[in-house]
């Protein structure tokens, strides 16, 4: 059993496409079946190397492997040819010369009295020996599909249009093309977006016309903005590699889009064998998907704190030299990760977190230490910095206890003691408990901030 991916490359992998191929490699792996890559690159002119690429590593990112291709349609001309010439023959296809004029004339004119504009078959009985080459679609019945998304679809042949199949520069068409590959490679099932679903019965009829079986069909409901309005930039339609940048998992994301308009009961978290096993095309929704960035960032959060800590550090490498934090002096890595794991939505977010553990700060948030750093809170950022100096173990208890005895030998509560601490340990204030903190930290940096706390208080008089 084999379903495949084909994407055009004239533009990133986005959201939608991410979805299309995750279904096609979910309903391959469900039935042990072969997962197809093929680039539909016959559009000379929009079509780009960088959007290959951008594909490729997208699906790379996403652990989205194929079993065969990438298959490039600009290198299958000479089969495309082939089977037109079979369509001549036969006289299922035949040649056109009428103009660009003529046809924009043909369809202003059935607009206006009504009529859904397509050709009108002029050159069909011409006998003309070059020109583009015409499908020659059938008038009479209908086609009726069971589409295993939305159930069955029945169009009158008289609505379908002599398509064009091939221009007269002898470049193939979309319609011709698609059935040629998904013939020639085996494809079981063509799982793609509702937009090609008005593509569906004039394909399904070019099959017929050169004796093919028929694939399965499967068209998903596209995905809405979370107004309800078309999917764009602002929802979150961007390239699948920029949810890198912004530090999602690729996990995360895969088990996000899978919900994007299929579900299985009131299950939320899937782990990717999970997709596999209980995935299956009778359980998509047929009514467009709302896209939700909140709802992913709950879910990345919810993958990083489940995420084993060694896999976690794999996805961080980029984030980390993104952010230029050399890690190589400091704590263990594996243990601030276990710190931050609880606290972290994104790993860009995580990634700046870890700076405070590894780089020495150069200021204070104005806002916080105006608050803080006072004359009022320096007596106790001394008692703090001259006690942490003392102690000989350097242990989260050990920093914990200090933290509480002078709280104690006060008589003033942990905020006065922890908030100025923290302040001085992070920066900014987003810490996490300060005892593990300063643990991490380190001896020698935990106070040398206390002291630029204090050196903060004598400039401010």
């Amino acid at each position: 059993m084999k379903s495949r991916f084909a994407p055009s490359p004239t533009g990133y992998l986005h959201i939608g496409g991410a979805r299309t191929a995750l279904f096609a490699w979910l309903w391959s792996k469900k039935h042990s079946g072969k997962f197809v890559l093929r680039i539909e690159d016959t559009d000379r002119e929009r079509s780009t190397q960088e959007s290959i690429e951008a594909i490729i590593d997208g699906m790379g990112w996403l652990g989205l492997e194929y079993d065969e291709g990438p298959f490039y349609q600009t290198d299958r001309f000479d089969r495309y040819s082939q089977i037109i010439k079979v369509l001549l023959d036969t006289k299922k296809a035949y040649y056109c010369e009428c103009s660009q004029e003529r046809l924009q004339s043909l369809r202003e004119d059935l607009i206006k009295s009504g009529e859904k504009p397509k050709y009108d078959g002029c050159c069909a009985k011409k006998g003309l020996k070059s020109g583009a080459v015409r499908f020659h679609n059938s008038k009479e019945g209908s086609v009726v599909f069971s589409d295993l998304v939305k159930g069955e679809i029945t169009i009158n042949n008289e609505e379908l249009d002599d398509l064009i199949i091939a221009r007269s520069d002898s470049t193939p068409t979309y319609n011709l093309t698609v059935v040629v590959d998904d013939h020639d490679m085996e494809i079981d099932c063509v799982i793609r977006g509702d937009d090609h679903i008005n593509n569906t019965p004039k394909q399904i009829n070019i099959y017929r016309a050169l004796g093919w079986e028929l694939p399965q069909f499967a068209h998903l409901p596209m995905i809405l903005g979370g107004d309800g309005s078309r999917l764009s930039k602002r929802h979150g339609a961007v390239s699948v590699m920029s949810y890198r940048d912004d530090g999602f998992l690729p996990n995360a994301l895969l088990n996000y889009l899978v919900r994007l308009g299929w579900s299985h009961g009131d299950k939320e978290v899937f782990s990717i064998e999970e997709m596999i096993n209980l995935f299956d095309l009778s359980g998509i929704n047929r009514a467009p998907a709302g896209f939700d960035r909140d709802k992913l960032l709950w879910l990345n959060q919810e993958y990083i704190k489940s995420t084993d800590t060694n896999e976690l550090i794999e996805h961080l490498e980029w984030h980390l030299l993104s952010q230029s934090i050399d890690t190589s002096k400091g704590p263990l890595l594996v243990n601030v990760i276990e710190h931050l794991k609880g606290r972290s939505k994104t790993l860009v977010e995580m990634a700046k977190s870890m700076k405070m553990f590894y780089h020495d700060i150069e200021s204070f948030d104005h806002g916080s230490a105006k608050k803080l750093f006072n004359e009022n809170s320096r007596p106790v950022i001394v008692e703090l910095a001259n006690k942490l100096q003392e102690l000989t173990d350097w242990s989260s208890d050990s920093i914990q206890k200090t933290v509480k005895d002078i709280c104690n030998e006060q008589g003033i509560g942990f905020g006065r003691v922890g908030q100025p601490f923290r302040l001085a340990l992070s920066g900014d204030g987003n810490a996490g408990n300060i005892d593990i903190v300063a643990e991490l930290v380190g001896k020698e940096r935990s106070i040398a901030r206390l002291s630029m706390a204090l050196d903060y208080i004598d400039m401010s008089k």
